[in-house]
């Protein structure tokens, strides 16, 4: 039988992570508040950490805790308290880029299993055969490397090495993430988790003696060029390659991006994965998965360095901001004799047609006949940010369901 791929989804808060185990994610990774390489997300403090694995293992669900940071001396004082708090807490997997920081998971979490981070920037089999005899069980691979070369890495590691690669998410232009343009800019360390992202920055030319007089340098529609500004990586229709590739864990990036991010892509991967394993040689991906993937904000896809050189094709956005597309209208709170109960997160009225995102069946499409508030008026529009409000629905909609709905003249 196919041994199927792990499918690890980001959880930047809670409400992330929830999303990701209710739309069937096998393992998630988190951060704490400190020793993560995301600072912008809520993260986990040490209740929240205790409280995100036993919500997470109730499921069935990993839990792979970032501490990928690259610390300087005067941190490494705490580090072993918080090592330690992990391995109580019960996380599955510690996620490293620092042989130091390596060194004292060993010692302070011994038993925790220790994942390299893409941030070691391995890209050969005797990087990995080195972690591997310091007590790594998994390398995250840089992102830089080809399915050809992952396969060859594949078959010069141990069996029980397991490759872990990013699948779908945004994109670094500075090699495996380690890059010091917003320290330089805005003294921002990027390696320790405070990225600005100038990255995605519009930039013109400017001459020393003509101030305030901005050359383009390039002939871009919107007067800028967004020159390291990286398109966004998506792998949904190569499910076949990255597992004869030999990838064990595909990664959903996103630590970053909201909870409706999460249940979208993490749905689209689990359908696509198990549709493949349920028959590889009659696979075709359902158009449906296609679209589903631009049902969220998103730069211009791109398949990465899997396949193609950057020489030959290009992978840099030169536009700025994101597409979208849809708007998440509500969240089902739950379902009663044919009425949805909901939170309302977007202003729709009596009449739309919105679409239900559920983990379990392809999203279908229900009309508004009727919307009623908590105090059982009906009223003709969702106005009120977070309201509660009931409607008419024969279809029994599960806890959670997601209702959204395509921009339009509203």
């Amino acid at each position: 039988m196919m041994q199927k791929p792990e499918l690890l989804s980001p959880a930047g808060d809670l409400a992330r992570l929830k999303a990701a185990i209710q739309f069937k994610a096998d393992a998630v990774y988190l951060g704490g508040t400190v020793f993560g390489m995301r600072s912008a997300p809520e993260n986990f403090d040490d209740k929240g950490l205790e409280a995100a694995v036993a919500l997470a293992h109730e499921s069935g669900v990993k839990v792979y805790l970032t501490v990928n940071v690259l610390p300087r001396n005067d941190e490494l004082q705490a580090l072993p308290r918080f090592l330690a708090h992990a391995k109580d807490c019960g996380v599955d997997a510690l996620i490293i880029s620092d042989l130091g920081v390596l060194d004292y998971a060993k010692r302070y979490a011994p038993g925790v299993a220790i994942h390299m981070s893409t941030q070691t920037g391995i890209v050969n089999y005797a990087a990995a055969n080195a972690c591997y005899r310091l007590g790594a069980r998994r390398i995250v691979t840089a992102r830089e490397l080809s399915l050809k070369e992952i396969k060859e890495l594949r078959a010069h590691i141990p069996d029980d090495m397991e490759i872990e690669c990013f699948i779908h998410g945004a994109m670094c232009v500075s090699f495996s993430g380690r890059c010091l343009l917003s320290n330089y800019l805005v003294g921002r360390d990027a390696n320790r988790g405070a990225c600005a992202q100038p990255c995605r920055w519009k930039y013109a030319l400017m001459e020393e003696k003509r101030p305030g007089q901005y050359f383009p340098m390039e002939d871009a529609e919107d007067g800028g060029t967004y020159i390291l500004n990286a398109r966004d990586l998506c792998m949904i229709e190569h499910i076949p390659a990255l597992m004869d590739a030999g990838v064990s864990s595909f990664k959903i990036e996103g630590r970053a991006k909201s909870e409706y991010y999460v249940a979208v892509i993490t749905n689209a991967y689990r359908k696509a994965i198990d549709a493949y394993a349920a028959d590889p040689a009659g696979f075709v991906l359902p158009q449906w998965l296609r679209d589903e993937v631009r049902k969220v904000s998103y730069r211009d896809y791109c398949t990465g360095f899997y396949f193609d050189d950057p020489h030959d094709q290009a992978q840099i956005s030169f536009r700025g901001g994101y597409d979208r597309a849809w708007d998440v209208m509500a969240i089902v709170e739950h379902w009663e004799n044919g009425t949805a109960h909901c939170t309302q997160r977007g202003r729709f009225f009596v009449g739309d047609t919105l679409e239900v995102l559920t983990p379990d069946k392809e999203p279908f499409s229900v009309t508004v006949a009727q919307i009623v508030n908590a105090d059982g008026e009906a009223v003709d529009a969702t106005r009120h940010p977070m309201m509660a409000f009931s409607f008419p629905c024969e279809t029994p909609l599960p806890d959670g369901a997601i209702l959204r709905k395509q921009r339009d003249e509203h």
